[in-house]
């Protein structure tokens, strides 16, 4: 069975209540009917309810069993207020100020996760990351024990014999610019959980660097060495070798010439990236050149999923997010 049609098959065992915050977007519309169609998630659109039944007649796109939530009519609307200024009145929150941001759909969705109505939001088609982030970030806040809420990407190769039958995690790919060694080693270990609670099968993690095992010297070198060291001494129940190219990661007989006796090289599954821009442009070199298919960005540490998209995706693209974001809620409750 495929990666996404596993994940959906996971995503019918409990079905969760997923929030799609820009209803009216035409691929969010048909991501939303697919989504309900094939039962991998309850999809509540929050927005004006007016604009999105426009929206939704002009594409052609059937509403029945979608539920839509206007922040401005909800019933919940003064329960919402008044957690997000207890939530935030250390910041100066008022009354007054509450009610202007939660007209925001983004920021109203959030806050029908923190109040226990909806299980997990997917955003980014047309908001930008950090508007789909902050308000998370403010309002369910991090999950206990996290350190660092970082971004990753599923990655789905065709006909791909490396990693996992092809899939990979690629991380950080989408939050964290310039991450330090020991935010490494803390993405390290979140994209290994990440690995594992998606796909069932264990975490073989890769620093990835220019050079292998000393065959260059500079500090963009020691970094990724450094991370490596950091992630043995904090997580040493972790599979981690590096530094590593990213042919010695995962081609078996690059790694037996390049880096013999690493309990990782040649079988890498989880690759971690010097920095955002090694990162942004490898997923989106297998996405366009190897024809893979690329979830995300989803992001680890929040206490509840909320997840990011790309601008330029699918209503395809969508959908996939909803399943595993329905998935990772299964697994935030286990």
């Amino acid at each position: 069975m495929a990666f996404m049609d596993k994940i959906k098959a996971k995503a019918r065992e409990d079905v969760k209540k997923v929030v799609l915050p820009e209803g009216t977007d035409e691929r969010v519309l048909k991501a939303a009917r697919t989504a309900t169609d094939e039962e991998i998630a309850h999809i509540i659109l929050t927005g004006s309810r007016e604009e999105i039944e426009a929206k939704a007649e002009e594409f052609g796109v059937s509403l029945e069993g979608i539920q839509i939530v206007d922040p401005t009519t909800s019933e919940k609307k003064q329960e919402y207020i008044d957690l997000f200024v207890e939530l935030r009145k250390h910041k100066g929150m008022t009354p007054e100020k509450a009610k202007d941001i939660l007209k925001d759909p983004v920021f109203f969705g959030n806050m029908m996760i923190k109040d226990g109505d909806a299980d997990g939001l997917v955003s980014g088609a047309i908001h930008s990351t950090a508007d789909t982030l902050r308000p998370a970030l403010q309002i369910i806040k991090t999950a206990p024990g996290t350190k660092l809420v970082s971004g990753f990407f599923v990655m789905v190769v065709p006909d791909c014999e490396y990693g996992a039958d092809g899939v990979f995690v690629f991380a950080d790919s989408g939050l964290n610019e310039n991450p330090d060694p020991d935010q490494l080693s803390e993405i390290a270990y979140s994209s290994a959980a990440s690995f594992e609670s998606l796909t069932g099968e264990e975490a073989k993690i890769a620093m990835l660097c220019y050079s292998t095992k000393g065959s260059a010297k500079s500090e963009l070198v020691d970094k990724m060495v450094e991370a490596t060291r950091l992630t043995h001494q904090k997580y040493p129940q972790l599979l981690v070798d590096g530094e590593l190219q990213l042919d010695a990661a995962i081609v078996p007989e690059v790694a037996q010439s390049k880096a013999p006796g690493s309990p990782v090289a040649g079988q890498a599954n989880v690759l971690i990236f010097p920095d955002l821009n090694a990162g942004n442009i490898g997923y989106k070199l297998v996405q366009r050149l190897g024809k893979a298919e690329a979830y995300g960005p989803l992001t680890q540490g929040i206490a509840k999923p909320v997840n990011d998209l790309s601008r330029g995706c699918s209503a395809d693209d969508i959908v996939g997010v909803v399943a595993i974001t329905a998935v990772q809620a299964q697994n935030a409750e286990a």
